[in-house]
């Protein structure tokens, strides 16, 4: 193997194939034709001397051996970005932003006041906010694709690498619109939940193995009207017109809670209290704006967590 081969674009195109898991959706993404990426993979495991992608169907996955340079190639990226960054004297225009993914609990509950206490900072920094499932998140801040995740504390499994910071806990509700014919008194709300469609987590984020447990100790299996969901303008908007009941976060509906427009059915959650932080790679070296930014998320949470 010659390190000396391996130039930026092959981990740039590695990355993203990793990330898209399709040559042509990183082709578009990188601007280039998907032969050009396709080349670039070529070049990039002959320098390494072995595979680090193989078909998948129509797609694309990271191999073994793969999965291993995926996590040295993010961090050689990210820490070249960071240099960059730090060097540049030309303003927040042509500064690579600073990457934030947040569960939507916390884009409804922290990050507007975050946003608003940041831009008092005057740092000049741009900002890039993505909202996603916690798994998916945090497989872009592994990659170098975020520089921090601001959500659920992940299984032990999945933190190899992170670091996580407390911020507050957050349990999940059992939420109706205001007059659901569930909110009647002196009734056995599972008994009759079987009735109304639910918008349930997805099987992949985090808080779902705590709502199927809680099924399965009120002697439930699963619902017979399921509608998975992370989109909350979609549950806010169906809640409203219909008799759904929405198992969510609590930060995700506080407004409707406080309004009264939505309420929380007399269900006892509190199994599902977990803790919401900032989680980010234990090579991340943050540059003044980011430790800034790290501390007005921080100011948020106690003030709305």
């Amino acid at each position: 193997m010659s390190e000396s081969r391996i130039r930026f674009r092959h981990l740039q195109a590695f990355l993203e194939v990793a990330r898209q898991g399709s040559v042509v959706r990183a082709a578009d993404f990188l601007h280039v034709s998907p032969p050009a990426v396709t080349k670039t993979l070529r070049e990039l495991e002959e320098a390494l001397g072995v595979a680090v992608v193989e078909r998948d169907g129509r797609g694309i996955r990271v191999t073994r051996i793969g999965e291993i340079f995926l996590r040295h190639a993010g961090t050689a990226i990210t820490a070249l970005r960071q240099g960059v960054d730090s060097v540049r004297q030309d303003g927040a225009v042509n500064r690579h932003p600073v990457r934030i993914g947040a569960l939507p609990t916390v884009s409804a509950r922290v990050m507007p006041l975050a946003m608003s206490l940041f831009l008092k900072e005057n740092t000049g920094a741009a900002i890039k906010i993505v909202t996603g499932e916690n798994a998916v998140l945090l497989e872009q801040l592994r990659i170098g694709a975020l520089d921090l995740v601001v959500g659920r504390l992940a299984a032990p499994e999945n933190m190899t690498g992170f670091f996580f910071e407390h911020l507050y806990s957050e349990q999940v509700l059992f939420v109706v619109r205001s007059g659901h014919p569930l909110l009647d008194r002196d009734q056995d709300v599972f008994a009759r939940l079987d009735e109304f469609p639910m918008l349930m987590p997805t099987r992949e984020s985090v808080i779902r193995p705590f709502v199927d447990r809680l099924f399965i100790t009120n002697g439930m299996t699963a619902p017979a009207t399921e509608i998975e969901t992370v989109s909350d303008s979609f549950g806010r908007a169906f809640l409203r017109q219909s008799n759904a009941v929405w198992i969510i976060s609590a930060g995700v509906v506080a407004n409707e809670l406080s309004s009264g427009a939505f309420v929380a059915l007399p269900v006892n959650t509190e199994e599902t209290k977990g803790p919401v932080g900032l989680t980010m790679r234990t090579d991340t070296a943050p540059s003044p704006a980011f430790s800034i930014l790290l501390q007005t998320i921080r100011e948020a949470a106690r003030q709305g967590g």
